[in-house]
């Protein structure tokens, strides 16, 4: 799956509001040692403070935390780059606004959302290498359920590689991802209760029956399975 092309979408699905003091929303051509030097930062701490797995591991329009968790602003207001020439506040700028979550140790369970899984079956693939998210497989048809309330953010099947595609936002921190339904059965702009039945599995732009779903925390994916009961 392509996730630029997500990443474009997650874009316009987050919330519009200013990026808050201590963030930074990543613009085009920035490079994590350009944000970290125009902040007075280091790599190290970046990639530390924003749970990152490499220095590469940064997408236009993410928004990263450049002031250490309860710390206080650098002093640097930054020259050079053009991470030190963008505003924080996002108008007009793709990318979420959402600031980014604190850090979590290396499979730590989430605990601030607690997701059902959307979907019975069997996880044919898991998150980790190329694949940001889980694939569960079954018949035709099976209902796909919101994992958690909130807000569906998207439901079309204007993004190739996903098929017919709902994506749900909880809150300021969260966004669900559901991927190659047969059927949509909620509309944008749609409220959702954790457990309600949103679509039905399919293979749309897929090669087989499967639901594809992502858990992205502050724009970034993260293993799904961490914040979900055990099967």
């Amino acid at each position: 799956m392509s996730g630029a092309a997500l990443v474009l979408l997650l874009a316009a699905c987050a919330s519009t509001g200013p990026v808050g003091p201590g963030y930074y929303r990543v613009q085009a051509g920035d490079t994590l040692s350009q944000i970290a030097r125009a902040h007075g930062r280091s790599v190290s701490e970046l990639v530390r403070w924003n749970n990152l797995s490499s220095a590469n591991e940064i997408d236009k329009g993410q928004v990263l935390r450049v002031d250490p968790p309860g710390g206080t602003a650098a002093s640097s207001g930054g020259s050079g780059g053009s991470a030190a020439k963008s505003k924080p506040a996002g108008h007009g700028s793709s990318g979420s606004s959402q600031p980014a979550s604190p850090k979590l140790a290396p499979g730590e369970p989430i605990t601030d959302i607690k997701l059902i899984w959307p979907a019975p079956g069997t996880v044919a693939r898991g998150y980790g290498g190329q694949s940001r998210g889980v694939s569960i497989v079954n018949q035709p048809g099976t209902p796909i359920i919101a994992a958690a309330a909130g807000t569906v953010a998207y439901a079309s099947n204007g993004l190739r590689g996903y098929g017919n595609l709902i994506i749900v936002r909880h809150g300021s921190t969260y966004l669900t991802i559901y991927a190659h339904n047969r059927k949509l059965l909620v509309k944008q702009g749609q409220s959702v209760k954790q457990g309600q039945t949103i679509a039905e599995m399919g293979d749309s732009d897929s090669k087989r029956v499967e639901l594809y779903f992502e858990l992205r925390r502050g724009g970034t994916a993260v293993d799904p399975t961490r914040a979900l009961p055990p099967r």
